[in-house]
């Protein structure tokens, strides 16, 4: 009964620590940069509403300097998760948790141009050569991604003239002419598009939106790249602008995990993030559209197995992740149980060897009580059958024997008992003269006879 109590509470107390280990509370390091950024904005209000919302994933934002720092960060293993952009280099170790915004590239051209003795209007991006092109931001990322598209149309990086602005400085740059085109990558009604089209409006009347025709080309040399449009009338205006439709490419920013991070610590992250989408996004309206990471085998930035269990709509449950483990508790404690039962049984034999021989000894004596000349000798042996009952029973409580022998000594006590108090009855009613036993008599009867 101890041992199945002792099993019992030790399943009870495992199942619990079973659980207690899946539902506790995991606190995930997000690299995300820069400073100020949309990125680090959305990344720590999410981190608030998990907080909030007592949920079993939390994050706490680790700061970076920029896109590649989040990278490294994860790569080095200074954080479980990253904000990355798609289109460069992503550490081997990282595997997509969710799409947190597709950019798109805008290439825009001042209705003034730059030189004011030139009196042609670039249209297309074959005239870009020999010009000044304005890169908004200060991070080589963008830079990389002009000279992407520059070669595409066969222009080399020494054609043209790049100038990095940064974005507070991008008014400026149109008014004062310091470039002839200018190239943005954000989210569609971002606030860098949307100033980058205000600052272009107010000092230079309307611009010129640049179409990307080799956007499928590029998509299919660069895999990180996909195809766009900038729906026409978008940004609004009268008349609309963009007049058309603009063709041009499109790449992402992804939230990414270490390829080593639980599975079911990352679907619980990634039902959370689309769980809190509309509460995020009534600060930040572009966190709406973070979308669910690529499942597919073949995709350029592979989805953490975590996720594509969200996604596909195959997460476990407890019993899923851990009945195994419950399994192979329960034939471990049984094998235990066993185990502990021979062992207790194994410690007690000699207790179960003394206890046979006290009762052959009471049997024993049950055979001279009924033989026995004298009251003295019928006490004696009385007083030892209570020695022999009172060892009998610490045994048993004990454990030692079990009660179907404790119920065949009692039998052969109340024997030896009713041996006893029958001789002890005899022997007092027995005449001083007549033989000691039927024995003695015999003897006495050949002897006189002879």
């Amino acid at each position: 009964m101890l041992i199945t109590l002792a099993g019992t509470l030790a399943l009870i107390g495992l199942v619990a620590g079973a659980y207690y280990f899946a539902m506790r509370p995991v606190t995930l390091r997000i690299a995300v940069g820069p400073n100020n950024s949309d990125d680090v904005k959305v990344i720590q209000t999410m981190a608030q509403v998990f907080a909030r919302q007592h949920e079993r994933v939390r994050l706490r934002p680790v700061l970076t300097d920029s896109v590649n720092a989040s990278a490294a960060a994860i790569k080095d293993g200074a954080a479980d998760l990253a904000v990355v952009r798609g289109d460069l280099d992503i550490p081997k170790n990282a595997q997509a948790v969710a799409t947190l915004r597709k950019n798109v590239v805008m290439l825009l051209v001042p209705s003034q141009p730059a030189a004011q003795n030139d009196d042609v209007k670039i249209t297309s991006i074959p005239q870009l050569a020999g010009r000044r092109i304005g890169v908004i931001g200060r991070t080589q990322a963008n830079v990389k991604l002009l000279d992407v598209i520059l070669r595409q149309y066969g222009i080399g990086p020494e054609q043209v003239t790049v100038v990095q602005f940064a974005p507070q400085d991008i008014a400026d740059a149109i008014r004062n002419h310091k470039a002839d085109a200018y190239l943005a990558a954000g989210p569609i009604g971002s606030r860098l598009i949307s100033e980058t089209i205000a600052a272009a409006l107010r000092d230079a009347g309307s611009p010129t939106f640049l179409p990307i025709d080799a956007a499928d080309a590029i998509a299919q040399n660069y895999p990180v790249y996909d195809t766009a449009e900038i729906p026409a009338g978008v940004f609004g205006g009268a008349p609309a602008r963009p007049q058309n439709e603009i063709k041009t490419i499109s790449f992402a920013h992804h939230i990414v995990a270490r390829d080593s991070l639980s599975e079911v610590t990352v679907a619980n992250l990634t039902r959370q993030i689309f769980a809190i989408r509309q509460e995020v996004a009534a600060d930040f309206p572009l966190a709406a559209k973070i979308e669910t990471p690529d499942t597919d085998k073949d995709a350029v930035l592979p989805a953490h197995p975590g996720a594509a269990a969200y996604v596909d709509g195959e997460e476990k449950s407890f019993m899923d992740r851990y009945s195994d483990y419950i399994w192979w508790a329960l034939m471990g404690l049984s094998a235990l149980g066993s185990l502990g039962a021979w062992l207790a049984s194994y410690l007690k034999r000699d207790e179960r060897t003394s206890n046979t021989s006290q009762r052959g000894r009471l049997l024993d004596m049950l055979a001279l009580a009924r033989r026995s000349e004298s009251i003295e000798e019928l006490d004696r042996m009385q007083a030892e059958a209570d020695d022999i009952m009172r060892a009998t029973l610490d045994c048993f409580e004990r454990g030692g024997i079990e009660e179907g022998s404790l119920t065949a000594f009692q039998i052969a006590l109340e024997q030896f008992h009713n041996a006893v108090a029958d001789r002890k009855a005899w022997l007092a009613t027995r005449p001083p003269n007549a033989p000691k036993d039927n024995a003695a008599a015999t003897v006495q009867l050949v002897a006189s006879s002879s």
